[in-house]
This record gives structure tokens, sequence and C-alpha cells, in this order.
């Protein structure tokens, strides 16, 4: 299959673009700094991104940033932030590939264990995450041409010991159980389905 990733040089995208080449996937790295650029908050390069790169099988889309800070000093631009990069972002990403991704392909966002799981100064994340799996519920069920729609929500990452102390009591999850979620929403027969790692 010919998969565009989105978001190909951050800690899941690597994931992502590593275990899809390792099935024998053609994989179209595209982020800030990759081969195919691309600023994932701005609808006119996402579409310019869309029309250089042609029809393709999948999308998987595994960008976006939020602030973390306590409930209590969060600002509404906080949340506006949180919501236009990590939610809106893909979404739009996902209006605009629908046009792209051939009859029975899959289209592929990617929330977070934070939709579910409370830590410390993740409200801001918790909002955007739960927006995007409340979205794929019903833009999976109308999207044209039998095309998939799923979300994958990963804990923290192994890989990311950085992040550990904030997700007290969370499992961090290895490379290869990131993997596997990303492999059964590109691959497999799921639509609109929160697949957790």
């Amino acid at each position: 299959m010919k998969i565009l990733v989105i978001g190909a040089t951050g800690h899941i995208g690597a994931v992502v673009v590593s275990t899809l080449e390792s099935r024998g996937h053609e994989v179209l790295r595209a982020s800030r700094g990759s081969e195919w650029t691309v600023d994932a908050t701005d609808p006119t390069s996402v579409r310019s991104l869309f029309e250089r790169v042609g029809e393709v099988d999948a999308v998987v889309v595994a960008s976006g940033s939020v602030p973390f800070a306590h409930l209590t000093e969060l600002t509404c631009d906080d949340y506006l932030t949180a919501f236009t990069s990590k939610a809106l972002s893909q979404i739009n990403i996902a209006r605009t590939a629908l046009d792209h991704v051939r009859d029975g392909g899959s289209i592929t966002v990617t929330t977070g264990v934070l939709a579910r799981e409370p830590i410390p100064t993740g409200a801001a994340a918790a909002m955007a995450n739960g927006a995007l799996e409340s979205w794929i519920v019903t833009a999976a069920a109308e999207a044209p041409r039998g095309i998939r729609i799923n979300a994958v929500s990963p804990n923290v990452l192994e890989n990311s010991p950085g992040s550990h102390a904030l997700f007290a009591g969370q499992r961090p999850v290895p490379d290869a159980e990131v993997g596997r979620a990303y492999t059964l929403a590109v691959e497999g027969l799921v639509r609109g389905r929160v697949i957790t790692a």
C-alpha cells in the first residue's frame, strides 16, 4: 500500500513509519522537516501536500501539540491552541484526505490516553483528544466509498522517558504495541473505533 504519514518525524510518527515499512508498505513521510513538507495546522499547506502526493491507500496523522498547565492556569487561548493544533488540524487533514484516499482505504488520527485517564496539567490535552474520539464515530459512519476512519489512542510511550513522571501509575507502552494498533487501523477492517495501545 501507498501510505502517507503526517507527523512522521515525531515519536509516534517514527514508530508508525518503521512499523508500516517493515510490513512492506510504501510510506511517504510528511512533516515540517521531511521530504514531503507540510504544516499540519495550515489548510493551504495540507491541500498542497495532497495535490503533490496524489492518490494514496491510507493516511495516518500523528501530529499536534497541546499546552500543559494546571486547570486554574489554563486560559481560553490555551484551550483554543490545543483544539486547533491537535483536534481541528487532524479533522481538516482527514476531510482533505477523503478526496485522495482510494476506495476502501483508511484514515487514522491520533488521540491519547488523556481522553480516558487524567493526569495533572492534562485538561487541554484531554479536551482535544476527547473531541477527536467523538468526531470519528460520526465521521466513520458517513465516510464515502468504503473509506474507514479510526483513531489510535496510545498511552505514554516507553521511548519517551522524560514524560513518564507526568503519567504516574500509567503503563508505558513499547513501540511494538503502538505499531500493532496502527497496523490494525490501516490494514484491518475496523471503522469508527478508538484503538488503544
